[in-house]
């Protein structure tokens, strides 16, 4: 199959996925406004090549209209995937790596007795980013996380989701560019884990506000470049 064959097959996919979540939506006009963005494509770039004003998507998406029906959600979502397209497809792609039933959390496990968090970042190879002390602290479990796809499937009031039973635990992000995203979804959620970990970064990697954020929630940022697999044999074994 050559790449612009499995393109295509990505797209429709991308495109089913895209309408039930608009549809299926409570707030269908917020939702497709999440897309929207998720597609980095402003309202007047969507507007012109749907040929109506910029006002018409601003009212759908802010609610000022009724909700839209599945023929304008239809063209809306193929207006987003041509736009893509036309710029490469490079959403697309991405979002191609999400639509083989990959999961959303890698894995979750609970110690049957805390683990101090010093020993916890020797295990991992961590580093810290921010200067909170983890000699006195201890975790009861951690969970790995699929960043991009917390982010494109999850609300800020399901981050609850990823703490299994105890928010004394590490969550580790992979799949970041900067440690940003996990981060500001940290800050607007009123659980706090024990640590947060960003997998696959260096310290020279983390955005600015990543560190602020760590530091004005005091919880522990640590980076590792760990193989994934690796990481998860280690910490499954102790």
């Amino acid at each position: 199959m050559n790449e612009g064959s499995s393109l295509e097959i990505t797209r429709e996919k991308l495109a089913e996925k895209m309408a039930g979540d608009i549809t299926l939506s409570e707030s269908p006009g917020e939702t497709m406004s999440k897309w929207r963005k998720n597609f980095a494509i402003s309202q007047t770039a969507l507007a012109e090549n749907l040929n109506v004003s910029s006002s018409v998507i601003s009212d759908y998406e802010s609610g000022r209209r009724k909700s839209p029906g599945t023929l304008l959600v239809s063209k809306v979502i193929n207006a987003l995937l041509d736009i893509d397209m036309e710029n490469g497809g490079e959403k697309i792609r991405a979002y191609g790596y999400m639509l083989h039933e990959e999961p959303l959390v890698y894995d979750i496990c609970e110690y049957a007795k805390p683990m101090p968090l010093g020993r916890f970042c020797n295990l991992i190879d961590a580093e810290a980013v921010t200067s909170d002390s983890i000699e006195d602290s201890s975790i009861n479990g951690y969970t790995i996380i699929d960043s991009l796809k917390a982010i494109i499937e999850m609300s800020s009031g399901e981050f609850y989701r990823l703490y299994g039973w105890s928010t004394e635990r590490a969550l580790i992000f992979t799949r970041v560019s900067t440690g940003k995203s996990p981060m500001v979804a940290l800050r607007v959620t009123n659980l706090k884990p024990k640590a947060m970990v960003l997998h696959g970064l260096k310290l020279v990697d983390i955005d600015p506000m990543a560190k602020k954020i760590a530091e004005m929630e005091r919880v522990p940022l640590l980076v590792t470049t760990m193989p994934l697999n690796e990481m998860k044999e280690i910490l499954k074994g102790w």
